[in-house]
């Protein structure tokens, strides 16, 4: 029997580890287009270790965060992966937020998050001195890492079980007669059954194998600003607003990061291209498709105030400040330098709606990731365990 993964991302791996430690005796091939592991999503994330507070209880996202987070500490543990659980706090700067701030709360007990502490304005100062608010969470569990150092760990462990990572292998057909044949720029593989943990490229390889699913990939670029490091000092750990519900992404925020640095952001905004890491990167391909799919229009006129201030925040540093000075607001705009950027693999409807959880499609002999957003790091071991109990019945030894 022998599986290949599209995909040499950190969920792509995860899944490869995972199999070989539950099927040792099943081959697994792993194609990655890019010359190494982690070169798009998991490569250009911030790095927090997600507990599981912003979650639908009963939601996949929820359940998988939860258990997830717990077996990546471990994971890091047993592989010298630095790590830290540092702790969190999401922060209500306005009274119609506090609300909101209880309804989290709740959630996150809801979802099974331990030590959760509701705190006033004086206890906020005293997790984040620079921080203000009228009422914040505490979330011990919350933590960062380096999963780009996660994601050769993996790479480690899988070639050491017997797994076959094979780079620069960029799939342009797939074809089943019974049985895979998998063309890649690097030569042809075969294969029993196939994993689709193409990011974002996961539609277009669904479509390769022959499936009709209707959601579609749009990319959202997510910018950061780093803190000068003489204004370090203005955030100890995580500083994090109260998400609004009525829109789908958390808002700017304060992140520490692992091997040191302090980043803020991210914004949302569409990218030009599925790899559009500046504002200057522009696939036509990927923008027809964008433009031409009803599900992105339906979108913007859904959010029009925040698709529009989401743009101008990612041309104005000025906007981009002030968003943060709700939260540190000793923050001064020339304590900002230019950072990084990710994009963020959105699955999204012909509704226009925004797909929340992760998203599976079943097909004969395959399996496809369609939609696979935060928290995947921080749950890409459960994650793995959840994608191979979908495909259980097609893997058997």
């Amino acid at each position: 029997m022998k599986v290949a993964i599209i995909g040499g991302g950190i969920v792509g791996l995860a899944t490869a580890h995972q199999l070989l430690i539950r099927y040792p005796r099943v081959e697994v091939l792993v194609l990655e287009k890019e010359t190494g592991p982690a070169r798009h999503q998991t490569g250009h994330n911030s790095g927090v270790l997600h507990c599981g507070l912003y979650y639908k209880p009963g939601s996949i996202k929820a359940r998988l965060a939860v258990q997830g987070i717990q077996r990546m500490v471990d994971f890091c543990a047993q592989h010298s992966v630095p790590y830290e659980l540092c702790g969190k706090i999401v922060v209500a700067t306005e009274a119609e937020e506090i609300p909101r701030l209880h309804a989290l709360l709740e959630r996150g007990t809801a979802n099974g998050l331990k030590g959760l502490e509701l705190l006033g304005p004086t206890q906020i100062r005293d997790y984040e001195p620079h921080a203000a608010g009228l009422a914040a969470i505490r979330v011990p569990q919350e933590g960062i890492v380096d999963f780009t150092s996660v994601a050769q760990a993996m790479v480690s462990e899988i070639c050491a079980r017997g797994g076959e990572i094979k780079f620069s292998s960029e799939v342009t057909g797939l074809q089943d007669s019974g049985g895979w044949r998998i063309q890649t720029k690097s030569g042809d593989w075969g294969a029993d059954f196939l994993i689709n943990c193409g990011g974002l490229h996961c539609d277009r390889l669904s479509t390769m194998a022959g499936t009709h699913d209707p959601t579609q990939i749009v990319p959202f670029r997510g910018e950061y600003y780093k803190l000068k490091s003489d204004r370090q000092h203005l955030v100890q750990n995580l500083i994090y607003p109260v998400p609004d519900a009525k829109f789908p992404f958390l808002g700017v925020h304060f992140t520490r990061l692992i091997h040191g640095g302090i980043e803020a952001g991210p914004n949302a905004v569409l990218a030009f291209a599925r790899e559009g890491y500046r504002h200057s990167d522009i696939n036509l391909r990927d923008l027809i498709e964008t433009m031409t799919y009803r599900g992105f229009w339906r979108f913007l006129l859904r959010y029009p105030s925040m698709c529009w201030g989401e743009f101008r925040r990612s041309f104005s540093k000025a906007l981009f400040c002030r968003s943060l000075q709700r939260l540190v607001p000793d923050l001064q705009i020339g304590d900002l330098i230019q950072g990084g950027a990710g994009v963020r693999a959105q699955a999204l409807s012909p509704s226009g709606e925004l797909v929340q959880d992760f998203y599976f499609v079943r097909q004969p002999r395959a399996l496809h990731v369609l939609n696979a957003p935060s928290p995947a790091a921080t749950a890409s071991l459960t994650i793995a365990d959840e994608i191979i109990t979908f495909a259980q019945d097609g893997i058997g030894e």
